[in-house]
């Protein structure tokens, strides 16, 4: 039985939330996933976790230690 459970970082700033964000989310929630729900909350927050894991958008999915990417690549990796 894989690991249920899945870490999202997903920016929710005071004016905008991300939609990918609460899509994913509501993937992961859907397949059955408990989800670990980070909120970058400001922009500042946002840009050093994408340096830190070099990646250039949020949301980011994790599952098992592994990064799995936004919510397209989350579609995918559910899917297969």
């Amino acid at each position: 039985m894989p690991d249920k459970n899945a870490i999202l970082y997903r920016m929710v700033l005071p004016d905008h939330t991300c939609p990918f964000g609460v899509r994913a989310k509501q993937m992961l929630e859907g397949a059955g996933y408990h989800v670990d729900d980070r909120l970058l909350s400001t922009r500042e927050e946002v840009d050093a976790f994408k340096n830190e894991h070099g990646v250039a958008t949020t949301p980011q999915v994790f599952i098992g230690g592994e990064r799995i990417g936004g919510s397209d690549d989350l579609e995918r990796y559910l899917a297969a």
